[in-house]
């Protein structure tokens, strides 16, 4: 069950007017991350193990919901197997309007995107799961993420033998 309330599908819509998405623009400061570390790659993409990873706040519906009550944002982490229909996902984000995500979820986790793509052999397998955040993150949760839970979900992902992550924004 998504708990959005009336006045968050209010806010969602207020971005919808270009005045004030230009205005929040212009005044949010977004954290900064200098130095980040690049890997080439070193084989070809039909031979990479690919996995996904979403700001969406998709995840099964049989896991625990990502805390919408907290204004600060949800800092963990869901995990979705690679092999997931559709129907067994669901949407807790109140940030954005997820309304078409709702109705494709492959705009905000591709899966069947990526089945497609590896069908035809243009690239690798799945990782075993893909991993989902809630985007929208905010101290004291915005340390937690970075500290914490992107750390252990990077463990995952290294242990999975991922060559490739996507990164995909919502």
């Amino acid at each position: 069950m998504n708990k959005e309330t009336l006045l968050d599908k209010l806010l969602v819509k207020l971005f919808r007017i270009p005045a004030i998405k230009y205005y929040w623009d212009r005044n949010y400061k977004e954290l900064e991350i200098k130095n980040i570390p690049w890997t080439k790659l070193e084989k070809p993409l039909k031979d990479c193990k690919i996995v996904l990873i979403t700001t969406g706040g998709i995840h099964l519906k049989s896991d625990k919901e990502f805390d919408l009550s907290d204004p600060n944002g949800d800092s963990t982490f869901r995990r979705i197997p690679y092999d997931t229909n559709f129907k067994d996902l669901i949407i807790t984000h109140k940030y954005y309007d997820h309304h078409d995500a709702d109705r494709d979820p492959n705009l905000i986790l591709p899966i069947e995107v990526l089945s497609e793509l590896q069908s035809e052999g243009i690239v690798g397998p799945s990782c075993e799961n893909h991993y989902s955040f809630m985007g929208h993150i905010e101290e004291p949760h915005l340390t937690t993420l970075i500290q914490k839970s992107s750390v252990e979900a990077a463990k995952e992902i290294r242990q999975q033998k991922a060559d490739i992550a996507l990164l995909v924004p919502a």
